[in-house]
Formats: C-alpha cells, sequence, structure tokens
C-alpha cells in the first residue's frame, strides 16, 4: 500500500507526522510526504515539475479528511468534486452542517477503528459501490454548495435589502 501525504507535516503538529510515520512502518505502508510536489497550481520550479492539488485527487484511490476540527471543509467538496471514496472524521461542522444532508462517507470518531478499516477494504474491492456513493455525493454537493446554488440563497438575501 502506498500513502502519499500532499500537505506540510506540520500541518496537524509534529506529533500526528511522527505517529503517522511509525503506524506506516508498523502496516508496512509505503508512506511519502510529498508536499514539495505539489501546490496550488501546475508549474514548473528550476527544472522540476510542481503539481497541482488537483493532479494528486486524480490519482487517489482513497482521500482522508481526518480532521479534529475545522471550518466548513473546502477540501471535503473537493474530494467530492472529484468523486473519490472519502474517510471524514465527524468534526463538529460536519456534525451540524454536512452529515444531516445524507452524504456517504466512510466515518471516523476521533480515531481509526476496525469497521472503518473493514468498510475502506470493502469499498476498494467494490468500485460499483465507489461510484454509486461518489455520484450521490457529487449530486448531494451540486444541489447543496454549487455555485447556481449560493447565487440563488444570495439573490434572496440581497431581495430582503430592498
Amino acid at each position: 500500500a502506498h500513502l502519499f501525504i500532499t500537505h506540510s507535516a506540520t500541518d496537524e503538529g509534529l506529533d500526528y507526522w511522527h505517529w503517522l510515520q511509525r503506524e506506516a512502518r508498523l502496516m508496512h505502508v509505503d508512506m511519502q510526504l510529498i508536499d514539495y510536489l505539489v501546490d496550488v497550481r501546475r508549474r514548473m520550479d528550476d527544472g522540476h515539475k510542481i503539481y497541482s492539488l488537483w493532479d494528486a485527487y486524480i490519482h487517489a484511490d482513497l482521500v482522508t479528511y481526518p480532521s479534529l476540527y475545522e471550518g466548513f471543509g473546502n477540501a471535503l467538496l473537493e474530494a467530492i468534486y472529484f468523486r473519490k471514496l472519502t474517510v471524514v472524521n465527524r468534526y463538529p461542522v460536519y456534525n451540524a452542517d454536512i452529515r444531516p444532508l445524507g452524504f456517504e462517507f466512510v466515518e471516523l470518531d476521533g480515531y481509526v477503528d476496525d469497521r472503518a478499516v473493514e468498510e475502506v477494504k470493502a469499498l476498494l474491492r467494490d468500485p460499483a459501490e465507489v461510484a454509486r456513493r461518489a455520484e450521490k455525493n457529487y449530486e448531494l454537493a451540486r444541489q447543496h454548495f454549487s455555485f447556481s446554488t449560493l447565487e440563488k440563497k444570495l439573490r434572496a438575501i440581497l431581495a430582503d435589502f430592498q
């Protein structure tokens, strides 16, 4: 198995990074920190190719969103946009604003348990179920978070000011 980390090791704190390294070694997972290869936009840097985060999404089998606390979660919407199997920790904003809408993710309660591991393994062996969930999540995101939905909501708000 391969695990590629696209964000800085310090994003979640160095203790978390060291814990991930130990876990990866114990589980014989090839884990690589590739934050130096990924940026907001694809470009060349001194003759070396720098990839966009979107390049990473395209090649991912699984996206993890292990935040303990977070704002709304643009990265979560990106994973939905790319129709990826996604593991989400149930952080407060997710529980309040996203989960009630009916999205289908592999959910964690602050840690990775055996149930989540087995669910991910089963899904990785069932591309049809992953595709079904991905399409459902995409449609829910389109209904609730698209630019056209935003425009309708903003028009309604602005109409109240007149």
